[in-house]
This record gives structure tokens, C-alpha cells and sequence, in this order.
């Protein structure tokens, strides 16, 4: 998962539990009473042991802190685990340092339930195994006597490094060292009762016989099998108490679970329904937006048909306009064409009248 997710996850748990009002005692950070470890990831790659005590101290008391470095170059890694004197400062660093940023980097600080501290190798220079023994939290200078302030104040020399022979030679000591240890260890602590199962025996009627002829030579026998058999009582109810008591582990280890499950079970389902009323909101947006603009498609056609429609009617009146003007213009042509004609037959009239007096007139001078 991502970092930054895994912050979001936080800080809303931490937003509902406010807004519920939610107890200490049911919260979320009650699973981590028994721890005094954070982790905090994701800050800048320049910052020491020194600044982040700086920083993380304003919640409480630190008493050892764990920053991962590269075993070659020395670099940090980007995370640290670190350890408060009070147990209840975790919860303030968790709620107010989850989400902050660091010259421009976000953090993630989050609950160590099972945190085990590095072993201590034989490269590790004395000022780190003087702060994973004695942790870094201040000492009351009564305490502290005057002989051991130099001590404290000297500055520690690296060691030289050991050839890699006497390493190996070593690793095999502790190894045999600890089988030896556990072996003894075995064979003193004395289990409560005895690995082997004893069975017991089924009661024959024949033995109310010999009940009842009183003690024989066969009486001592019969007194160590009733003391077999009230051994094997008794580890029979061992074993019904440890059976019992296993019983009740895996059934509170079940119930932890279930609860763990069911949390986030709920929390998931509540995840998927927001996902799910945001996409519905989505799909409503933009079925609205469709709607808009389909209904804003429509407005324009319906526009661009009526103007289509003025235009036309436009058009119409215009050729009738046009039509009237031609057909006036042809009725005055066909009145003055009629008009010229008309003229010119009255003065070819008139011509030939006077032709026909001028040729009269001749004849008569003639005659």
C-alpha cells in the first residue's frame, strides 16, 4: 500500500473517533498500550538522530531512538523507530505528527506493536551501543557522579576491525554456548506432569474376590496399581485444565481476530459505499450535463429552423416583389410599344393623305 494512503487511513480513523467521542479505552491506539515505539517514515534523507529528537520530543520524553542506516555508506534510509518514556505520548505523536511535512516531505508516524531492537554486531562503533544500552533521555544530575561526567564527554574511538577467522571462530562459540545453555535448561526445569500417558486399567469383577479374602501376597501389588491409577487421575485433570485453558486462548485469539476482521470488514464497506455515492454523483453530473446540453442542442435547432424559415419567407416576398416590378414593367412596355404604334400608323395616315391631295392638286393643275 502506499505511504501516503496509510496516512489518509490514519487521520481519518482519528477524525471519526473525534467525531464519535470515542474512549480511550475502546480507541484504536489501545492495541499498542504495551508498546512505547513509533515508527516514522518518509521524512528527509539530511536529517540525524539529533533533529529528530528535536522534533518528536515535544510529546514527551525519548528514550532511545533507532534511525536505519546504509551499512555500506552510512546513509539513512528515510526511517527510524523511536522509543518515548511514557507510553501515552505515542498516542499524541501518532494524532498530531501523522501528515505533517518536513522541508516539503509528508511523514508517516504510525504505531510498533512487537518492535525488537538490532542486535549488536561487532562493526558497531561505541556512541551507537552506548545509546541502544543507556538510551538517549537526560539522567538527574544527582545521579550522576562527578568521576563520570569525563566519561560521558569523551569522545569514543573506533575500533579496528578483526580478521574475518576470529569472527567465524566466535560465531561458533555462541552457537555451542546456546545449544549447551538450552540442553540444561531442559533437563532442569522439570515439566508439571510426566510426557508419558498412562492408561488406565478396566475393573474386572475378579477383583472384589480377592477384596474381599483379605491381604494375600498379591496385596502390595494391587496398592501400586491404585496409586498408578490415581497418578494418571491427576494427569488427566492437568491435561483437561491445560486443554481448557488452550480452549480459551484460541477462542479469545478468535474473538480478537473476528473484531480485527469485522473492523475492517466495516471499514472497507464503508470505503466502497463512499466510492460508490461518488460515482453515482459522477454519473448524475454528467447524465445533467448531457441533459443540458442535449436540451441546449435542441434550443439551437430550433433556432437555425426559424431563421431558416424567416429566411425563406424573406426570399418569397422578395421574387413576389420581384415578379410584381417585372410585370409592371412589361404592362408600361406593352403601353408605349401600343402607344408608338398607334403614332406611327396615325402619321403614316396622315402622310398618305396628304399624298393623295398633293397628287390631286397635280392632276387638277394638269387638267
Amino acid at each position: 500500500m502506499n505511504p501516503l494512503t496509510k496516512v489518509k487511513l490514519i487521520n481519518e480513523l482519528n477524525e471519526r473517533e473525534a467525531d464519535l467521542g470515542i474512549k480511550e479505552a475502546v480507541s484504536w491506539h489501545s492495541e499498542y498500550k504495551d508498546s512505547a515505539w513509533i515508527f516514522v517514515g518518509g521524512f528527509p534523507y539530511e536529517l540525524t538522530e539529533g533533529d529528530l529528537i528535536c522534533v518528536f520530543s515535544q510529546y514527551g520524553e525519548i528514550v532511545n531512538i533507532n534511525l536505519v542506516r546504509d551499512k555500506k555508506t552510512g546513509k539513512s534510509k528515510g526511517f527510524c523507530f523511536v522509543c518515548y518514556e511514557d507510553q501515552r505520548s505515542t498516542i499524541l505523536a501518532v494524532d498530531n505528527f501523522n501528515g505533517i511535512k518536513i522541508k516539503g516531505r509528508t511523514i508517516r508516524v504510525d504505531h510498533v506493536k512487537d518492535y525488537r531492537p538490532p542486535k549488536d554486531h561487532e562493526d558497531i562503533d561505541d556512541v551507537t551501543k552506548h545509546l541502544r544500552e543507556e538510551g538517549c533521555a537526560p539522567k538527574d544530575s544527582a545521579a550522576v557522579s562527578h568521576s563520570e561526567e569525563p566519561e560521558q564527554y569523551a569522545i569514543p574511538v573506533k575500533k579496528a576491525k578483526k580478521d574475518k577467522k576470529e569472527k567465524k571462530k566466535k560465531k561458533k562459540e555462541k552457537k555451542e554456548r546456546k545449544k549447551k545453555s538450552r540442553a540444561s535448561s531442559s533437563a532442569e526445569s522439570s515439566p508439571r506432569h510426566p510426557p508419558a500417558a498412562i492408561k488406565e486399567e478396566k475393573q474386572d469383577a475378579a477383583y472384589d474376590k480377592y477384596n474381599h479374602q483379605g491381604p494375600t501376597a498379591t496385596g502390595p501389588q494391587n496398592g501400586q496399581k491404585a496409586t498408578e491409577r490415581g497418578g494418571g487421575q491427576e494427569e488427566e485433570r492437568w491435561r483437561g485444565r491445560d486443554r481448557e485453558e488452550d480452549k480459551r486462548r484460541t477462542s479469545e485469539k478468535g474473538d480478537e481476530r473476528r473484531r480485527r476482521d469485522g473492523g475492517d470488514r466495516e471499514r472497507e464497506t464503508k470505503r466502497n459505499n463512499r466510492d460508490k455515492r461518488k460515482d453515482t454523483d459522477k454519473g448524475d453530473d454528467r447524465k445533467r450535463d448531457d441533459r443540458g446540453r442535449d436540451s441546449n442542442r435542441k434550443d439551437n435547432r430550433k433556432k437555425e429552423t426559424d431563421q431558416d424559415k424567416d429566411r425563406r419567407r424573406d426570399t418569397d416576398r422578395g421574387d413576389g416583389r420581384r415578379k410584381e416590378d417585372r410585370r409592371d414593367t412589361d404592362g408600361d412596355n406593352r403601353w408605349r410599344e401600343t402607344d408608338r404604334d398607334e403614332s406611327r400608323r396615325e402619321k403614316e395616315r396622315d402622310d398618305g393623305r396628304r399624298r393623295d391631295g398633293d397628287n390631286r392638286r397635280r392632276e387638277t393643275d394638269r387638267r
